[in-house]
């Protein structure tokens, strides 16, 4: 048989099981621990491990440690990915036992606390008008947040990605993320440790890549962009989103366009958010040496 065969049959194999069934269901909709899934199933903890190891051995999931918590979900990636959504989407959507289980998850994360509230002043409502006309036009890809926090840019952006990983070094920020991300129903989001000057991911990887408010305070401003840029892939964007203050706008709009021209990233205009009265810059950077190819 082909082997894309041989790879459908595996995945028939694995998913030959009700409890599986219902472990990939829930995985499919966000990043899950063995004790959620424990929980919201019903059953013991080796019984679960051991579903979760045969769908992890058949590709349909990964496994993952993420600081105290083991973590599994779906594979965004890799040579199985089209076979995967499309396995995936035979998922029946008004299945009872898949939204049982779907609404006793909803209830553990909202037990364990949700992310603090989304910032809602006006510059912050203005900033994500500034984000979604900047991004409506041009598909993101695959999509990375560097500093995505409590995953405020990952709702906002997230589903109209191919996929979207957040990073983050707090891993109190990250289990509050992926809570607040299963809530919204977002479901091609990611999240992982990293840290932003050498983070876990191959060259070119990302169309978009957002370094969210993360420079200001950064003490290698330019290792950062640097790292950014590596993982960008060509005809991609960087956006740069930096808190400031009104009268320190100018001078931090010199400090980026010095910073990308170090590293090689050419710096578009900086935008000015709101505009009499500076909270935010909100810029765009492409890398120099493939516009340069361009022309």
């Amino acid at each position: 048989m082909q082997e894309q065969t041989e790879q459908l049959l595996t995945h028939l194999k694995a998913l030959a099981d009700p409890v599986r069934l219902r472990l990939l269901a829930l995985c499919v909709r966000g990043e899950c621990t063995v004790s959620e899934l424990t929980q919201v199933a019903g059953l013991s903890q080796p019984r679960i491990s051991q579903h979760l190891k045969q769908l992890c051995d058949a590709g349909l999931l990964q496994r993952f440690r993420d600081g105290h918590f083991v973590y599994y979900g779906v594979p965004f990636g890799g040579a199985q990915a089209a076979s995967r959504r499309r396995l995936f989407a035979l998922l029946p959507q008004d299945e009872p036992t898949f939204e049982q289980d779907f609404d006793r998850l909803c209830a553990l994360r909202e037990a364990q606390g949700s992310a603090l509230p989304e910032q809602d002043d006006e510059a912050a409502r203005r900033l994500r008008r500034a984000l979604i006309e900047l991004t409506v036009a041009a598909p993101l890809g695959d999509l990375i947040d560097i500093g995505s926090g409590q995953g405020q840019m990952l709702k906002l952006l997230g589903s109209r990605a191919k996929r979207a990983v957040g990073v983050d070094i707090d891993s109190d920020a990250r289990q509050l993320a992926r809570a607040e991300l299963l809530l919204a129903g977002i479901e091609n989001c990611s999240l992982r440790k990293g840290d932003m000057y050498d983070l876990p991911f191959a060259d070119g990887e990302f169309d978009t890549v957002i370094l969210d408010d993360v420079l200001g305070q950064a003490e290698r401003p330019a290792a950062a962009l640097t790292e950014a840029g590596r993982i960008l892939r060509a005809g991609g964007r960087l956006l740069l989103l930096v808190r400031t203050e009104h009268d320190a706008a100018a001078q931090l709009e010199r400090h980026l366009a010095d910073w990308c021209r170090t590293v090689g990233l050419r710096l578009a205009a900086p935008r000015r958010v709101p505009a009499n009265n500076a909270r935010w810059l909100l810029a765009v950077a492409t890398r120099a040496d493939q516009q340069s190819a361009a022309a």
